[in-house]
């Protein structure tokens, strides 16, 4: 098996762990995970041959785009003070203990080479994080600063591995360099994150076409994180940045086939990226395996520490920083999301799981320093990482489903009903709105308006069916139960529509394009 079919096998993996994993209850990436470990221990099965500086950059630009269309930069200005708690304070602690301990365990490990594997153990990955937690229908709150932090966190931990491993390949160290380097990198990040999504925005109008605006979508990402990184600022943040800014600004609210269609791209795009993804990190079986001979009790007792010192410090962390919260929220008024209970508390705790990131960063470090001579204990630091990485990633993946139904954490479906309420109730007034506007120049005979004016309130009532009276909803129900009729017989007439013209595309001298035109056009009305 050579480099290419394994990329497919992988990729084939990811298409089909969304069913199976769906089926069994267990998280796909979980599940991508356990395969590439299956394969890593195949001897036919190569080993991965990607360059570690190109990880990061192929697989990263594209997760964190499609995590970020799922929320909303006043999502995270509400949330601001945890996701900060986490997502800096958090991983910050947690290199310097994992610093420590890898420091004093470890003969030999510089406190530089430490704090780099600390730093790169220290976020919890975005994509497993929302991937999993996303599946198990957490309160949103939850998964809100789940992503806010998986999202930010990389930001300090990728400056944090930075300096350390420079320590490292220089021989020196200066705190004031390293916190010049800290704000210029987060500047450069935050100036191309802005002016890449203000020009994307305004590309995305002269565009027009759907099919050249996902396009470009797909390139933007790519583009932001390579610019920033050429230009010493941070790839992730400033990725976050474009993303953030062309979710809130950009997208023409007419434009329905581009946001369905981009909305169909991404997911394909995010579920293909993640397989790869953590397949990649149960592939990476085959580099510990090869490390690890004839020292595989020393090593291992090494991993099994400093993952214990992920996991509990986490834990140990949350469990005041959320007390603390709680208590705060009782005197004031906050409008930030948090866990409102010790059960919430642990589920978000069990949902640190280590994943890519952490993988590229490893795989990242040089092999020799400045002098010539080989980057103290490297061996040794990626194989600790991958056994945290395994710990959390497999461990905490295949339980959380258990532990999430265990404690009986949910989410607030009464609240996300209300929230769908209140919007169906503006959209409808919106529809009202417009027609009083359309009647004020126009002349409408009685009866168009008397059914405009219904479908407006239908347009509410289709959305949430509690905003009509009894009698009223046995109505909307009754032409609803007829709608559906009429729309399964105009689908199958476009159906046999649909079938002729392929047919015809099989006859001689037919011309394809005219055919795909005319096909195209059915489609639309069968969208519609």
């Amino acid at each position: 098996m050579d480099q290419l079919a394994l990329l497919f096998v992988l990729l084939l993996g990811a298409v089909v762990s969304v069913p199976v994993g769906d089926r069994l209850g267990l998280p796909a990436p979980v599940l991508m995970t356990l395969l590439g470990i299956v394969l890593a221990l195949l001897e036919f099965v190569p080993n991965v041959d990607v360059p570690p500086d190109l990880i990061l950059p192929l697989l990263l630009p594209p997760l964190l785009y499609a995590a970020v269309r799922r929320t909303s930069w006043r999502q995270f200005a509400a949330n601001k003070r945890p996701i900060f708690l986490l997502a800096v304070a958090l991983v910050c602690v947690t290199t310097a203990c994992v610093a420590a301990v890898a420091h004093s365990i470890v003969p030999g490990l510089p406190i530089a080479a430490a704090v780099a594997l600390g730093a790169l153990v220290a976020p919890p990955d975005p994509v497993a994080a929302t991937a999993v937690a996303g599946q198990l229908g957490l309160p949103r709150r939850l998964v809100s600063i789940l992503e806010g932090e998986g999202l930010f966190n990389d930001v300090t931990a990728i400056v944090l591995y930075h300096v350390a491993i420079t320590a490292v390949v220089t021989g020196t160290f200066s705190p004031w360099e390293a916190g010049l380097d800290f704000v210029l990198s987060a500047v450069v990040a935050l100036v191309i994150g802005l002016t890449l999504g203000w020009g994307a925005n305004k590309l995305l109008d002269v565009l027009g076409d759907e099919t050249l605006q996902i396009g470009l979508t797909l390139l933007v990402p790519y583009a932001s994180y390579v610019l920033a990184e050429e230009l010493h600022g941070s790839g992730v943040l400033a990725v976050l940045v474009t993303a953030l800014f062309l979710a809130e600004y950009s997208g023409d609210p007419d434009d329905v086939l581009m946001r369905l269609a981009g909305h169909t791209f991404w997911n394909i795009v995010d579920t293909l990226v993640t397989g790869v993804a953590f397949g990649l990190i149960g592939l990476e079986l085959h580099n510990a395996i090869g490390t690890a001979s004839g020292r595989w009790g020393e090593l291992l007792g090494w991993a099994a520490a400093v993952a214990a010192v992920v996991v509990v410090l986490r834990l140990a962390y949350l469990l005041p920083a959320s007390w603390l919260t709680q208590r705060l929220h009782a005197r004031r008024d906050y409008d930030e999301e948090i866990p409102t209970s010790w059960r919430e508390t642990v589920v978000m705790w069990w949902s640190g799981m280590r994943g890519v990131a952490s993988v590229a960063l490893a795989l990242a470090i040089p092999l020799r320093t400045e002098d010539g001579a080989p980057f103290p204990d490297r061996d040794e630091i990626v194989f600790i990482a991958f056994g945290v990485i395994m710990a959390t990633l497999v461990l905490q993946g295949l339980t959380l489903p258990w532990l999430v139904k265990r404690l009986g954490v949910r989410a607030d479906t009464e609240v996300e009903e209300e929230f769908e309420r209140a919007l169906a109730v503006r959209a409808a007034k919106a529809a009202k709105r417009r027609l009083r506007e359309i009647e004020e120049v126009e002349d409408l005979p009685e009866e168009v308006s008397e059914r405009m004016l219904r479908r407006a309130v239908d347009i509410g009532v289709r959305i949430s069916p509690r905003l009509a009276e009894d009698e009223r909803r046995e109505g909307h129900e009754q032409r609803t139960r007829r709608l559906k009729r009429l729309r399964r017989i105009e689908r199958d007439m476009l159906s046999a529509a649909r079938h002729e013209v392929l047919a015809a595309r099989r006859e001689p001298g037919a011309d394809p394009e005219v055919v795909d035109r005319v096909l195209r056009h059915l489609d639309v009305r069968s969208l519609r």
